[in-house]
């Protein structure tokens, strides 16, 4: 490759960047998920799009599309808050595997009967179709906040139910007759459990040495943290275990570890999650041959028919019968079971591994995930809203970024005030703030200040808080209970430290 060649390659491919972030904005506004947009952007640089480009290497594709979803599960797992998760693990433990036992035999069960295609072929199809895609679900409904229950289940779920598909779908695609059933359970426990146990490793050892060595610069936290998630995963994958269980667990460990310069490092993670994101869907609609996708639509429709309205429903339901949960929540995560990236991905394993009619179960997935997506996609948040499952009344989390001071043994915690915060309206000294800590400077319009004790805090403002070591997680921890709570936080139970008054009283 010369010279000319490399910066013509470097210019196509940020045109196709800056056409994808417009994309976003599209998305946005539509109510789209984005993924249908970088699709469109892939088919029509294709060989039947305006660009005629030939692409048809699914090894290629399946190598790179297997790395973006690295990052796309670690920029997942980062923003997974445990206090929202961990009441749901049981309940989306049970829909990752259940869940997807029931699918795969129902989908499968339809793909053979109604559609006429061979069993080991509908088998591929059902396990590739069975994993959702946490991104595909929350980019329609970011606008929708839902109960927190409802929250975790589906975004442990789509954590979750990755590593069984993975498992079932290579299993199906090998060559020779498949395993026993129990034979294939077995291995997706054991794969399982060894993923799960070096993502928690992993993350705990990464937040531990995050946390005690300073690094010489702010911009190499986010680095650090995304070099450990993938770690996570080269580590599970090596040791035979599920490496994206791993890295999904490393990830949520760290998101959870109140690493420094926070806000940052998310920010970080949410940009390659986008990058990834759009490349992703950019080379899987290059591999596509529009005019070969005519003669699957109407099977793609049949089998996505019957996975959307009988399957995924009937997974819900034995999935979540031990559970006491109401009929609306199940009824929304029953709808809610949007496919995206990962099952088009998927679809790429029989293509290496030589499956028979293998280009026609790609078509037939393609296409089943794009046009339910596109159903799906848009009806999501009024389904939400005729459920009567927003949740207006919790108040907005604080943004809070901690440097730390290592000579001065303290930290400098940087606090924004969202629009839905209950620090509105409180004065400096209502916050009563553990002793060590104290509110040292308010940004506001652009203007600073040193505040007063009377000093009203609103939405918007940016406070510098100094810490000391001791004190810092309790300061921290008594930011957000007065953004939750309010003023009487501590008196009305919101989680904090209580309010110095009340402890002399005792």
């Amino acid at each position: 490759m010369t010279v000319h060649d490399l910066n013509q390659l470097l210019l196509i491919c940020s045109l196709v960047l800056l056409v994808a972030v417009a994309a976003v904005r599209i998305s946005s506004r539509s109510g789209l998920p984005s993924l249908l947009l970088y699709l469109g952007i892939g088919i029509a640089m294709g060989q039947d799009g305006i660009g005629n480009v030939t692409f048809n290497n699914a090894e290629l594709t399946q190598v790179i599309g297997y790395a973006a979803l690295v990052v796309i599960l670690a920029e997942g797992g980062l923003g997974t808050k445990w206090k929202e998760i961990k009441p749901a693990l049981p309940a989306a433990a049970a829909l990752s595997l259940v869940g997807i036992a029931v699918s795969v035999g129902v989908t499968a069960a339809a793909a053979h009967y109604l559609v006429g295609i061979d069993w080991r072929q509908a088998l591929i199809i059902g396990a590739v179709v069975s994993s959702t895609d946490a991104a595909a679900v929350f980019s329609v409904l970011r606008k929708v906040p839902l109960p927190s229950r409802v929250t975790g289940i589906l975004e442990a779920e789509s954590g979750f139910n990755d590593a069984p598909v993975v498992i079932l779908v290579v299993a199906f695609s090998t060559a020779g007759p498949v395993e026993h059933w129990y034979v294939l359970i077995g291995e997706i426990a054991l794969e399982l459990a060894i993923g799960a146990a070096i993502g928690i490793a992993v993350g705990w050892l990464g937040a531990f040495g995050l946390r005690h060595v300073a690094l010489p610069a702010s911009g190499l936290y986010p680095i650090a943290v995304m070099a450990i998630a993938v770690a996570a995963y080269a580590a599970g994958a090596m040791a035979h275990g599920s490496g994206f269980l791993a890295v999904y667990l490393a990830s949520m460990v760290l998101g959870n570890a109140k690493l420094p310069h926070w806000p940052a490092t998310r920010g970080f993670a949410e940009g390659l999650g986008w990058i990834a994101q759009i490349g992703m869907f950019v080379l899987l609609g290059l591999l596509v041959t529009p005019h070969d996708l005519l003669d699957d639509t109407w099977p793609a429709i049949i089998i996505g028919l019957i996975l959307t309205m009988v399957a995924r429903p009937l997974g819900v339901i034995a999935s979540l019968l031990p559970f006491r949960m109401p009929w609306q929540e199940k009824a929304l995560m029953s709808w809610a079971g949007l496919r995206g990236a990962v099952p088009i991905i998927l679809a790429t394993i029989p293509m290496v591994n030589g499956v028979d009619d293998s280009q026609r179960i790609f078509n037939i997935v393609f296409v089943l995930v794009v046009v339910y997506t596109l159903i799906q996609g848009p009806t999501l948040p009024w389904l939400a809203r005729k459920l009567r499952l927003g949740d207006s009344s919790g108040a907005a989390d604080l943004g809070i970024e901690s440097a730390p001071l290592e000579r001065l043994r303290g930290h400098l915690l940087s606090v924004a005030i969202p629009k839905g915060s209950r620090m509105h309206g409180v004065e400096v000294g209502e916050l009563r703030m553990p002793a060590g800590a104290a509110v040292t400077l308010v940004v506001r319009n652009g203007e600073s200040f040193v505040p007063q004790p009377t000093t009203v805090l609103q939405r918007g403002d940016e406070l510098l808080v100094v810490a000391t070591d001791p004190v810092r997680d309790a300061a921290e921890k008594r930011l957000r209970a007065v953004g939750q709570g309010g003023k009487l936080a501590g008196w009305l139970g919101t989680a904090g430290q209580e309010p110095e008054e009340r402890v002399n009283r005792r």
